[in-house]
């Protein structure tokens, strides 16, 4: 499956929760959802995956979790929210440098429609170009 069908796919199921579903459910409920509707089209689904990170001598066994991999390919972070602020962005692209990941989605289920609330995050980091944190997937 290309990039583009795996993430139309995510933003496909996305809409169709929203659609059923509404705004105003906890974060945890949407993400489960959408997991079993992408695994049920055949995707593969990482929910919660914990990323150890260190940094001068420190070490985290649990620095951040992940919301949604799906296909080893596309983090999905989950928000349900009135409004996203640039900090979900940066939130996401953030994981996509510390994973080395090119794309993800930040899916915000909490506005009046699910078009508004979609933020594709593309990393054009050159992996050396990373910062100077250590993750150990």
């Amino acid at each position: 499956m290309e990039l583009d069908d795996v993430t139309g796919a995510i933003v496909d199921g996305a809409i169709r929760i929203h659609r059923e579903m509404g705004p105003g459910l906890r974060e945890s409920v949407y993400e489960r959802l959408l997991g079993s509707s992408l695994q049920q089209r055949g995707l593969r689904v990482e929910r919660q995956r914990p990323i150890a990170l260190s940094h001068g001598g420190i070490s985290f066994k649990e620095g951040f979790r992940l919301d949604l991999i799906v296909d080893k390919r596309v983090i999905v972070e989950v928000k349900s929210l009135e409004r996203l602020a640039p900090v979900h962005t940066k939130q996401l692209l953030t994981y996509l440098r510390l994973t080395n990941f090119r794309v993800g989605l930040l899916l915000n289920f909490g506005g009046a429609r699910m078009k508004e609330g979609i933020r594709r995050v593309v990393n054009d980091l050159d992996p050396s170009d990373s910062s100077r944190l250590r993750i150990n997937r």
